[in-house]
C-alpha cells in the first residue's frame, strides 16, 4: 500500500492561493473580453496632468468611469477632499482590489460602485474622468449628451471623443507618450447645430459627387 501523502498547512495554503490567483486571472480575462479593454492604471504623470486640468474650486460630483484598480480615483479623492468622488468599475477583480484598499485606507469622500459605467447617473457630474477604448468612448459621447449638464468637464486618457472639439490635448512626456484630452459637454442647441451642419455638409458632398 502506498503511503498517504501528508500535506502541511503551508502546502494547503499555497495550493489555495494558487487556485485563487488562477480564478482571479480567469475572471479578469473574461471581463476584459466582455468590456473590450483591460483595466490598465494611468501612469503617475498622466494622473498628475488629468488632475491639473480640474479647477481647484470645483463643486458637484467627480466621476471616474471605468475606475479599474482605483489608483486615479484615490488620487482624485486626495486632491479634492471636500468633493464627492464616485468610481464605477464593472470588472470584479480590480473592483475588489479597490474595495480592499478602501477598507484598509479609507477616503471618506470616495464612493466605489460595482456597476456598468453606462448605468451611472451623470446629471450631477461636474467632471468625468475616463480611460476607455474607442468603442466605449463612442457610447459615452451619446450618454454625456443625454445626461450631463452643459459645461461638464470630460478628461480622458489616450482616447478622445470623436467629433467633439477639445478644449485641450497634451502628449505626456513619459515612457508611453499618452495623450490627455479635455472636453466640455456642449449644450443641446450647439450639439444639434453641429449635427445639422455635419449632415448638410455630407449632403452637399454627395450631391456634387452625383452631379459630377
Amino acid at each position: 500500500m502506498p503511503e498517504a501523502v501528508q500535506l502541511s498547512a503551508v502546502d494547503i495554503a499555497g495550493a489555495l492561493l494558487a487556485l485563487g490567483l488562477l480564478v482571479a486571472l480567469l475572471v479578469l480575462l473574461i471581463d476584459t473580453l466582455r468590456t473590450g479593454i483591460a483595466p490598465m492604471p494611468s501612469t503617475a504623470r498622466v494622473r498628475a496632468r488629468m488632475l491639473g486640468l480640474v479647477p481647484p474650486d470645483v463643486t458637484g460630483t467627480l466621476f471616474e468611469l471605468g475606475s479599474g484598480w482605483g489608483t486615479l480615483s484615490r488620487a482624485i479623492a486626495d486632491r479634492f477632499p471636500d468633493t464627492r468622488v464616485v468610481a464605477c468599475e464593472v470588472s470584479w477583480v480590480p473592483f475588489l482590489w479597490s474595495a480592499l484598499r478602501q477598507a484598509v485606507s479609507r477616503r471618506h469622500n470616495l464612493s466605489l460602485q460595482h456597476a456598468d459605467l453606462f448605468d451611472a447617473a451623470l446629471a450631477n457630474a461636474s467632471v468625468v474622468f475616463c480611460y476607455l477604448g474607442p468603442a466605449a468612448m463612442e457610447r459615452l459621447a451619446e450618454k454625456l449628451r443625454r445626461e450631463a449638464a452643459p459645461g461638464t468637464l470630460v478628461i480622458s486618457n489616450t482616447f478622445g471623443l470623436r467629433g467633439w472639439p477639445h478644449d485641450q490635448v497634451e502628449q505626456i512626456d513619459d515612457l508611453y507618450h499618452m495623450r490627455v484630452y479635455l472636453y466640455r459637454v456642449p449644450d443641446a442647441v450647439a450639439a444639434s447645430a453641429g449635427a445639422g451642419r455635419g449632415a448638410w455638409a455630407w449632403l452637399r458632398r454627395a450631391s456634387r459627387s452625383t452631379v459630377g
